[in-house]
């Protein structure tokens, strides 16, 4: 039995036997690039891991590629419920920060940590606020949103329950659309969106999880 993985009930397949969703095998890659910036792994290793990690089908398979890097650096564990959905991460961060775009374009994506309050201010210019991988200050944070002849576009994955508070004038405040549902458990995040658009938008989306990001060999071109 794999350590972290719970048996399964009488005549229910192993958690360790469950395949993996594309946002597990690209959260292993990140522990990987990690573990390659501390020292641990060499671009050779770090290579020839990653692409170990894209090929995972099960749980079981991507247990052995972390199992020589520390705690923090293991494979996520079978979710209970089969979601595709990033595990949400509570804690550390800044309480308020801002990201501006005027005349220009702004992004906060990846694995990033949102504070408690974030301010978002898109002037003659876009800003992209992608939450599918990102980890939390608090249970419940604030995003304050401002466009003016802008653009302001949020990304929330299935696991975020999202409330959208904001006003247009003479622009759009939009709430995401039901095509992709909601997939919330108890320890879901709370995103409240607030703000006001003057001719222009802001936009919030619900996405299912991130692409796996490419290998170093398609990056050079050998593959």
């Amino acid at each position: 039995m794999i350590m972290g993985l719970p048996e399964p009930h009488p005549g229910q397949p192993r958690r360790a036997d469950l395949r993996v969703s594309d946002a597990d095998r690209h959260e292993v890659a990140d522990i990987l690039r990690e573990a390659a910036g501390e020292g641990r792994l060499d671009i050779e290793e770090l290579e020839e891991r990653i692409e170990e990690a894209y090929k995972a089908k099960t749980y079981a398979d991507l247990e052995p590629i972390t199992q020589d890097l520390p705690v923090a650096g293991r494979p996520p564990v079978a979710p209970s419920a089969g979601s595709s959905t990033v595990p949400v991460v509570y804690g550390g961060g800044e309480e308020h920060d801002s990201a501006s775009a005027f005349l220009s374009n702004v992004e906060r994506k990846g694995v990033w940590m949102v504070p408690q309050q974030l301010s978002v201010n898109a002037v003659l210019g876009d800003a992209n606020i992608d939450l599918r991988e990102a980890h939390y200050s608090a249970r419940e944070v604030v995003i304050s949103a401002t466009s003016v002849l802008g653009s302001v576009k949020v990304t929330v994955p299935p696991n975020v329950h999202v409330i959208v508070e904001g006003n247009g004038v003479l622009g759009d405040f939009k709430e995401p659309s039901g095509k992709v549902p909601e997939e919330l458990t108890a320890d879901s995040p709370v995103v409240r969106v607030r703000g006001i658009a003057v001719l222009g938008d802001v936009t919030v989306k619900r996405r299912g999880p991130r692409p796996p990001k490419r290998t170093l060999k398609q990056h050079l071109g050998l593959e």
